[in-house]
């Protein structure tokens, strides 16, 4: 079956499910789960040899063109690797075993069988190093080939073989009646966990555009971006700003390290053999006792039903940090995309940014912000625009054309023409102005006058959150705000420093 090349969206609805009909679920996703791991091993198998042939070694030395194509698909051919060849495989395993193919329908089969093909094909481009084989706390989805057969959606249910759920559609969610009235290609039934329970969700991949609600427009005009760790700076054609990522993201750091405690010295009672034997040592003039180090190599490690619950505890605080985040973000793209939709920004290193920051990049998520910013913009026709870094030195950058290195902490740019700006603005500013990495400084210098009230406006509002946002943690600083109770029923979300977060679902 071809792929698709019409535009498609996902609509998402919860489903109600029985107990009768979740253990069914279950069922078919433990016989998914296995007919994916069989699938997986087969062309993890069939790739090994295909690397090891010497058709495969000639090929891989041949010039790239027409022949090289052809010999490696002669290679791929001699050993049976590829996408239809596991499909064959796929149908011959389940029908062997009675009981997966009554669980799992044929369409079904053969997408898990892409699925793992694709996961093997990575392994063989160097595109990952090793493959997945799915435990059933990992195994979250299954999905058919088209709507008319399968898994499909049937009148407001999802209906598989004999199995019939109905799905939860609120009267005035437009997103989801957007998505019902559209052509459905292929239906997903996947699951999640929520607060300790199982949630069954049916997604509908719809052919088309997804709703776009009225207050997230997009407007024409060149935006100027600059990318930090904490927060973006703006510029475009008549505003500007400089935001802050995920603002007042509770990032449950303290309750995290606390379950984590309780988690280790749960592990230590269940698995004392895991473990060398305590240490005294010297600390000062004190003898203090250190505890063992895990022991080497591979090891059982028995799991009580309270480390369970804590791992489901902390599951569940990382989820609504992550989510929080992530509506954070997509509220601010949605945001800065009302000022226009052709960006132009450096192509910065968000992976260097992890190596050196860490725990910021985890709360904040620049690289999310940036991936949601960029599909929305091509989504409404827009475009981004990426630019060398090294080439164009913004930040170093003055309006006469040098250039002087600044140090990290001097967030103030003091220009060789006298213009003082705050860094990151200045610096979106200029990227306006650049076009195939070099910066064109008489349009910069041209714009300056027009744009420099709109920057300064944009400065101003930053000074002032800033300024409340000191306020705010001072005032929380205070010990007796910071006492907190992890096995209270009304658990407060707290973030770093006491700060008080809403809750979120």
């Amino acid at each position: 079956m071809k792929k698709s090349k019409t535009p498609s969206f996902i609509t998402e609805i919860q489903l109600k499910v029985s107990n009768q009909q979740e253990r069914e679920l279950i069922a078919r996703f433990q016989a998914g789960r296995q007919l994916y791991n069989a699938c997986l091993n087969e062309s993890m198998a069939r790739m090994e040899l295909l690397k090891s042939s010497q058709a495969y070694q000639a090929a891989k030395k041949l010039p790239k063109g027409k022949h090289r194509d052809e010999a490696f698909k002669q290679a791929r051919r001699a050993y049976r690797y590829s996408e239809y060849d596991l499909h064959y495989y796929v149908t011959l395993t389940a029908t062997r075993s009675n009981w997966i193919s009554q669980k799992v329908d044929s369409n079904t089969q053969q997408k898990l069988a892409t699925r793992a093909f694709k996961a093997s094909e990575k392994v063989l481009f160097g595109l990952a190093k090793s493959v997945r084989y799915k435990v059933p706390t990992r195994f979250r989805s299954m999905e058919g080939k088209s709507n008319k057969s399968g898994i499909r959606w049937k009148s407001n249910q999802i209906v598989w073989g004999k199995l019939a759920i109905d799905g939860i559609i609120p009267d005035n969610d437009c997103v989801i009646q957007h998505g019902l009235i559209s052509t459905i290609k292929y239906v997903r039934i996947l699951w999640r966990e929520l607060n300790g329970k199982r949630r069954w969700y049916a997604q509908l991949i719809c052919q088309g555009q997804p709703f776009s609600k009225p207050q997230n427009y997009v407007s024409s005009g060149t935006l100027g971006i600059d990318l930090n760790v904490s927060n973006v700076a703006f510029v475009a054609d008549s505003h500007a700003g400089l935001l802050p990522f995920a603002e007042g993201v509770p990032t449950f750091e303290r309750e995290i390290k606390a379950i984590q405690r309780k988690m280790e010295r749960s592990r230590r009672t269940s698995n004392p053999d895991n473990y060398n034997p305590d240490l005294l040592c010297k600390k000062g003039n004190k003898t203090v006792k250190k505890k063992g180090t895990i022991k080497k190599g591979r090891r059982k490690w028995n799991q009580s039903k309270n480390y369970q619950k804590l791992a489901r505890k902390k599951r569940e605080l990382e989820h609504r940090k992550t989510s929080y985040a992530k509506s954070q973000n997509r509220r601010l793209a949605n945001e800065i995309l009302r000022h226009g939709k052709d960006i132009k920004t450096e192509n910065v290193s968000v992976k260097g940014w992890q190596k050196r920051y860490g725990k910021a990049i985890s709360a904040k998520s620049p690289s999310f912000f940036m991936s949601e910013l960029t599909r929305k913009a091509e989504s409404a026709k827009g475009s981004v625009i990426k630019f060398s870094t090294q080439k164009t030195a913004l930040s170093q950058t003055h309006l006469d054309g040098s250039r002087m290195k600044k140090s990290l902490s001097q967030r103030i740019h003091q220009d060789a023409t006298g213009v003082v700006m705050h860094r990151d603005l200045f610096s979106a500013f200029l990227a306006r102005y650049v076009d195939r990495d070099m910066l064109s400084l008489h349009s910069a210098q041209v714009e300056w006058e027009r744009l420099e009230p709109t920057l300064m406006e944009a400065w101003e509002q930053y000074k002032q959150y800033a300024s409340r946002v000191g306020t705010s943690e001072s005032r929380k600083s205070d010990p007796s705000s910071e006492c907190i109770s992890i096995d209270s029923d009304n658990r407060s979300q707290i973030a770093i420093k006491g700060r008080k977060a809403t809750s979120i679902a």
